[in-house]
């Protein structure tokens, strides 16, 4: 009965539909006339500001002379270069993303003894309400993880004693508990989805407290729960990459937004949810592995620079893939010459391509990041410059581990639930007024007619 309804209105929401374009499209030449900040940023791509921040920094250029120079990216945690970050837990062969978010967190690196307290921490959060998995995750299970993710979190409002609290110490605990929980309610999700649509079978492993976050979460998805060292390395690299990226990203600003209301911490970070998984933010790494697929297919040689240039080419006049007129991976809102978490990663994604045999993917992968700056310089009037941004290597790092695609957003949130914890907190902490921007209304003034007199 139910698609029969909907069936029956169609004709009269495409009317309503006709209406909504009529009356809801602004002329584009208004921004510019009344310089309008679009997406919070000027032409140059340097972001308005509209706050202050001691947790990350994103640094695309430098001032000389009084003038904006750009630079090689940079990406700052509570002051300290994430290069600098990443190799000193790579020389030391350990795990980073637990250290990560204990700096975010607190704004100190942890001790050796104070890492492992906090190890422990998470460890003993990472247990689900008990009957959570068969009643909220195994029922109505959703195509779409993100939508499992945020049910999920909303739903844990309500074991909450003290949901409404917005203390620093009650937030820090349900900051904690879901920064614990995001790998299981993620990884469930699939498997639910997995089982019930897919007609797969179905295995739900618990969480080894003795296993890092990117351990736990290739233990929890692969049914022999196996993996290799530098599979679990690489997945962490990606967790810390993406746990953190300034004050002004969509989903943190979100967070930042959706706090200064008041409201609880389930709430927000379901809100944040939401804007993470858009295709324009958390999304667009999927978007970059269906590209590389597309081109795979459509070239005969992928060593031959001509023929990728031509295909790029192609992309940017909207002629192949999916005719949106982009080069997915590539560009970035405020980086130019570089983003240092594609650079970092893509000396990781060359010895995992080895180690899977797919170093000819790698080499495509490399000859269209160095070609893609080229073609939209020819075809496009830009600002600033063009780079290969983390999504470009993200997606192939997981496409290398079988992840499956329904899973790369999620595990992007399993990594920057640490960054929004952190930013709620400081929000809380520096208590201003709610978040309000100005909009101009453009509508011109209008008599109201009585209902009788309306044709």
């Amino acid at each position: 009965m139910a698609r029969k309804r909907i069936s029956d209105i169609t004709p009269k929401i495409r009317s309503l539909t006709e209406l909504c374009l009529k009356n809801s499209a602004i002329d584009p030449s208004l921004y510019k006339e009344y310089d309008v900040k679009r997406g919070l940023r000027d032409i140059s791509g340097r972001g308005v500001l509209t706050g202050l921040t001691e947790i990350g920094e994103v640094r695309s250029y430098t001032i000389k002379d009084g003038k904006t120079v750009p630079c090689e990216g940079k990406l700052f945690y509570r002051g300290i270069d994430i290069e600098d970050i990443v190799q000193g837990f790579i020389e030391e062969k350990r795990f980073g993303f637990e250290e990560v978010t204990y700096l975010l967190l607190f704004g100190e690196l942890p001790t050796e003894q104070e890492l492992k307290e906090f190890e422990t921490i998470l460890s003993d959060y990472r247990t689900l309400p008990t009957s959570f998995v068969r009643d909220i995750i195994m029922k109505a299970p959703s195509q779409d993880m993100m939508n499992t993710l945020a049910r999920s979190v909303l739903t844990l409002y309500s074991y909450d004693e003290r949901a409404n609290d917005v203390s620093v110490p009650n937030v820090l605990r349900q900051s904690l508990q879901l920064i614990a929980l995001f790998p299981l309610l993620s990884v469930y999700g699939y498997q639910a989805y997995r089982h019930y649509h897919d007609k797969q079978s179905l295995f739900i492993h618990a969480p080894r407290p003795e296993l890092s976050t990117a351990e736990n979460i290739l233990h929890l998805l692969r049914p022999d729960s196996k993996y290799t060292e530098l599979e679990a390395s690489i997945l962490d690299l990606a967790l810390v990459l993406h746990a953190e990226h300034g004050g002004g990203n969509n989903s943190t600003f979100t967070t930042h937004v959706v706090s200064s209301s008041g409201t609880d911490t389930y709430s927000t970070i379901a809100a944040s949810l939401g804007s993470l998984k858009g295709p324009k933010h958390g999304g667009a790494n999927i978007k970059v592995i269906q590209m590389f697929e597309d081109m795979k297919e459509s070239l005969s040689d992928w060593t031959d620079e001509t023929e990728v240039k031509n295909y790029l080419t192609a992309l940017l006049r909207k002629e192949a893939f999916d005719r949106s007129g982009l080069i997915y991976g590539m560009g970035h809102a405020v980086y130019s010459l570089s983003d240092p978490r594609a650079k970092i990663f893509k000396g990781f994604v060359q010895q995992l391509s080895e180690e899977k045999g797919l170093q000819k993917e790698f080499q495509l992968y490399s000859l269209v990041e160095r070609l893609a700056s080229e073609v939209i310089a020819s075809e496009r009037r830009i600002y600033k410059g063009v780079s290969a941004n983390v999504d470009f290597y993200s997606g192939f790092v997981y496409s290398m581990l079988d992840l499956p695609h329904a899973l790369y957003t999620p595990i992007f949130a399993i990594a920057r639930i640490s960054g929004w914890s952190a930013h709620r907190i400081e929000e809380i902490i520096n208590a201003g007024k709610i978040i309000r921007p100005a909009y101009m209304s453009v509508a011109k003034e209008k008599n109201y007619i009585k209902l009788h007199d309306r044709k």
